[in-house]
Parts: C-alpha cells; sequence; structure tokens
C-alpha cells in the first residue's frame, strides 16, 4: 500500500531533480499540502532561527493565497520551482521529517473523507493555513513564539495530506493556540511601551 511517506522516500531516492517544482509534478492536487508540511517544518522546530525562516512563511502565505483563490494545483515562478530541496544538511532533516510522518502514519487513518477533495475545503486549507502563517512570520524574532503556529499548519497539512480529519482539527487547535500566544505577547510588549512613553 502506496503511503505519504512511501511517496516522499521515492522521490527523496529517485533520479529526478530534488526540486520543489518536481516534488509538486509527483504530489499533484495534494502537493499543497506536502509542500506546507517541507516548508513550515524548520519553522515549526522550537529553536531561534532570527527570522531565518521568514522566507519559507512568505512562501507558505503565497501559496495559502493560491488555495483561498481556488487553485487545484500549485503554481511558482520558475525560480522556486528550481528551488533546490536536496543537500546533505536538507537530506538529513528530509530523513528526520519522514520518520514523524512514518510514526503519524500508525496512528492516522481515514476519517472525515467526505471533508476533503472539494474546492471549498482547499479554500479552508489554504485560509487556516495563511492565518497561522502570518502570525509565525509577525512573531518576534529569536522568541519562539512562530513555533506553536507553524507546528499547526505542518499537523493540519499532515491531515490534509493523510485525509484524516481528527489530524487536521488537531492541527488547528495546536495552531490556534499558537496564535494566541502571538497576539498575547504582543499585547504584553505594546502595554509595555505605553508606560513607559
Amino acid at each position: 500500500m502506496s503511503t505519504v511517506s512511501n511517496e516522499l522516500e521515492d522521490w527523496v531516492g529517485g533520479d529526478q531533480p530534488k526540486t520543489l517544482g518536481s516534488l509538486a509534478d509527483v504530489f499533484g492536487e495534494r502537493s499543497f499540502a506536502i509542500v506546507f508540511v517541507l516548508l513550515m517544518a524548520l519553522p515549526a522546530l522550537p529553536l531561534p532561527t532570527g527570522g531565518v525562516t521568514h522566507v519559507l512563511e512568505v512562501i507558505t502565505m503565497l501559496l495559502a493565497l493560491e488555495l483561498i483563490a481556488g487553485r487545484r494545483e500549485i503554481w511558482l515562478p520558475a525560480r522556486w520551482n528550481r528551488l533546490e530541496l536536496a543537500g546533505a544538511k536538507r537530506e538529513r532533516a528530509l530523513g528526520a521529517l519522514l520518520r514523524r510522518i512514518r510514526w503519524l502514519e500508525r496512528f492516522s487513518r481515514p476519517r472525515g473523507l467526505w471533508l476533503f477533495g472539494h474546492r471549498l475545503s482547499g479554500m479552508v486549507f489554504g485560509l487556516a493555513t495563511f492565518s497561522m502563517t502570518l502570525p509565525a512570520f509577525l512573531a518576534p524574532p529569536f522568541s519562539g513564539l512562530d513555533t506553536l503556529p507553524s507546528i499547526g499548519v505542518v499537523v493540519l497539512a499532515l491531515g490534509v495530506l493523510l485525509t484524516d480529519a481528527v489530524l487536521a482539527a488537531a492541527g488547528l487547535v495546536i495552531g490556534t493556540l499558537g496564535v494566541v500566544a502571538v497576539i498575547g505577547f504582543g499585547n504584553l510588549v505594546l502595554t509595555g511601551i505605553r508606560q513607559l512613553v
């Protein structure tokens, strides 16, 4: 039986170029979800990145806007299509991600299939992804506040890939908690600045 982890592993071990464009070709209509997983996996790590992940978050938000606009397949500028996802460090990260996906596949099963595959569900997926990625992007560098919203996007996208509504809902809950944390921290900072002025 073909699983998401097997498909991703075949892509990593295949002869084709390891680019964002070739990944989108392999996964077809599911390419939005797999690309969101790959792009947001780094911001989801509980490590201070100092804003390095902002490029990944911007690409994620632009792709989410494509989903909101009703696109079923990814459109990327030629330069982004050629973005290499290979290399020693990236392949190690992909290996770690594959292990996490395999672990989730053991517990996940298709649930709420009627929610997936519709144009409207794609638009909602895009809106949720954008709504969680924007606060991750706006979170102060080195604060670690981008972690929870980013984990939310990754788990939601995995839920869509595995057609598991429960996993997707868990991603929404995690992401919402992250958004609340970013907004709450931002409010505290603004209150502190007002008191100083």
